[in-house]
């Protein structure tokens, strides 16, 4: 009886039905996963049946996943590789430092046998997910849902068993992908609602490509959030939330606050965003990184899905077209065949005209291909350079806005809209609006002073006065602090005069703020010049400044009102109070008809 390994006898309280688990046989799940590390065509005749998910034993899913991989990468297969591949995840305490793994691998079943303990296996996982469901049925009744609640996790967990069916395993996966003819035809592909933003389409994969400077992530993911809280982002309309999945590989969680928060997310404004930061899954143009992405995607049940940045999550060379073609059959394939949007970020290489970095293997598989462009001044170019179904516009051009306080951005302050070229070109060639248009066409910060602003104007060869200059440099320079009442109308007071942004007149010019959080400006490192204060009349300490036609006058020195008298709704300047005053010509015994008459003399 030595080479017969022995199991553990099952706990009694198990078959009395005084303890439960989910519905689960241990005994095949180890047999399977003993007999797959040693032999290729016992785990493709598996996988025909089982899904990693059927698999109840987290230490025999850890091993499925592992020996897939080496599958797929043409490895040797025996316990001692298994270990050394599971070993380098740093993982081998999941299976007793390797001795589960000689335990179920020297003392198995025939490899003709797998497929039939495999069965057994998916048979159980099917009545697992029943008992689960019924868990979940019982749980909302006692928190008081409704019979129609009740309907919709029923309709729920049968749209999920037929969908096992369709795109599951053995012949019925295969013979999903034919096409049916009549609804084929039926569908009206030319009407597809783009997604938010106009981007892509449902189910669509598109790449994103940019340098360090021109702020994809900033762009990708306020564009995300708007999508995942319902709400519409470059000029688009509205629609319902999507269920959004953000692989982030790149990006602290400091910065991630701070990006979200100066957009306006928050606690409770987070929609149906999940956010993965730097998520321990292996390399995705793997079999294993891409069974481990499809069950981050239908965990949180995402129909898109962000890979920030896309050269983070391969283990192969970024030259390599084989590197992109792995990705591809691992991970996007699987993607797009359960109709998962992906979007990928990516660095452009050091020839900008060349697009994107590494082979150019990168683009054959994504629907389309956006590179971001930074103009300076705030302005960002996106361009469409390569599509496949060439539906939906070919470029956007963006202003990026944003408020700082401090070292910090102004919560809900920082967007990305349209760039409105009307409205700039309404302004009257010569004024100073119009002039500000044309420095921010030269890709000049909105630091930049006269000095630098002349010598950019006269290389264009714009004629134009000095003076102007100096009034378009003072004018963007301060929108870079305040904004306009059409950006952040909260901080400008509605019919106060001299209240428009400086780099506004008549709405002739829409601002640009072009710093945003974790993006630096370019190419001036400084937070810009504070705004420049205005002009004041008169040459000595009494000379009163001149008063606005709306701004009310104390009623006994004509002075302008300000401060906390005019809040209050005081009809005189604290001088001429009659309580408290100490105007010079206020009389020193209380004797107000002849104050008044010093005063009207």
């Amino acid at each position: 009886m030595d080479n017969v390994r022995h199991m553990s006898p099952r706990d009694p309280a198990d078959q009395d039905g005084l303890t439960r688990t989910s519905p689960h046989d241990a005994e095949a799940e180890e047999f399977v996963a003993g007999v797959i590390m040693n032999d290729r065509t016992a785990y493709l005749e598996c996988a025909q049946v089982l899904d990693r998910d059927d698999i109840y034993l987290p230490q025999v899913r850890l091993i499925w996943d592992v020996v897939g991989g080496m599958v797929a990468e043409n490895k040797q297969l025996h316990p001692v590789t298994v270990k050394a591949e599971i070993e380098k995840l740093k993982r081998l305490g999941e299976v007793a430092g390797g001795a589960y793994l000689f335990q179920i691998g020297t003392q198995t079943i025939p490899g003709a046998m797998a497929q039939a303990f495999a069965e057994r296996i998916a048979e159980k996982a099917r009545v697992r997910r029943h008992d689960e469901h019924a868990n979940r049925i019982k749980a909302e009744i006692l928190r008081g849902a409704t019979g129609d609640d009740l309907d919709k996790l029923d309709a729920d967990h049968r749209h999920i068993e037929e969908r096992r069916a369709v795109t599951g395993h053995g012949p019925s996966h295969l013979t999903g992908s034919f096409i049916d003819w009549d609804p084929f035809y039926a569908t009206d592909f030319g009407q597809i609602q783009l997604l938010p933003g106009k981007l892509l389409a449902p189910g669509q994969q598109i790449t994103v490509v940019g340098d360090g400077k021109a702020g994809k992530s900033l762009l990708v993911q306020e564009w995300l959030w708007r999508m995942a809280t319902g709400q519409s982002f470059l000029g688009d309309r509205p629609q319902p939330p999507i269920s959004v999945l953000y692989v982030d590989a790149e990006n602290g969680h400091q910065d991630i606050q701070e990006r979200f928060v100066s957009y306006g997310a928050g606690p409770g404004r987070m929609g149906m965003l999940t956010y993965a930061s730097f998520p321990p899954i292996r390399p995705l143009d793997t079999a294993g990184g891409g069974a481990d992405l499809m069950a981050m995607v239908k965990e949180t049940e995402a129909r898109l899905v962000c890979l920030d940045t896309v050269s983070r999550f391969i283990s192969g060379p970024e030259n390599d077209a084989d590197t992109w073609l792995s990705l591809y059959r691992h991970t996007l394939l699987p993607l797009k065949r359960a109709g998962v949007a992906s979007v990928r970020l990516d660095h452009m290489g050091k020839d900008g005209e060349r697009g994107a970095r590494g082979s150019s293997a990168k683009t054959q598989d994504v629907d389309h291909v956006w590179e971001l462009r930074a103009q300076g001044g705030g302005t960002l170019v996106l361009k469409r350079t390569h599509t496949r179904t060439g539906i939906g516009p070919d470029q956007f051009v963006v202003l990026r806005q944003a408020q700082r306080d401090g070292n910090r951005y102004r919560p809900g302050c920082t967007r990305h809209v349209l760039m409105e070229f009307d409205r700039v070109e309404q302004a009257p060639e010569g004024s100073v609006e119009w002039l500000v248009a044309r420095i921010d066409e030269l890709g000049l910060p909105d630091d930049a002073g006269n000095p630098r602003t002349i010598a950019a104007l006269a290389h264009a060869q714009i004629k134009i006065g000095k003076d102007k200059i100096a009034a378009a440099v003072r004018m963007r320079k301060n929108r870079d602090n305040l904004g306009s009442p059409e950006t952040f109308p909260e901080t400008f007071p509605e019919g106060v005069p001299g209240e428009r942004s400086p780099g506004t007149s008549n709405g002739t010019q829409k601002p640009q703020v072009k710093h945003s959080p974790g993006t630096p400006r370019e190419p001036s490192p400084g937070l810009g010049s504070p705004p420049s204060p205005p002009l004041r009349e008169g040459k000595g300490q009494g000379t009163r400044e001149p008063a606005d036609a709306e701004t009310p006058l104390c009623t006994v020195c004509t002075n302008p009102l300000h401060g906390y008298r005019l809040d209050r709704g005081y009809d005189t300047c604290l001088g001429c109070d009659p309580e408290t005053g100490s105007h010079p010509d206020r009389p020193t015994h209380p004797d107000t008809n002849t104050h008044e008459k010093r005063h009207t003399a």
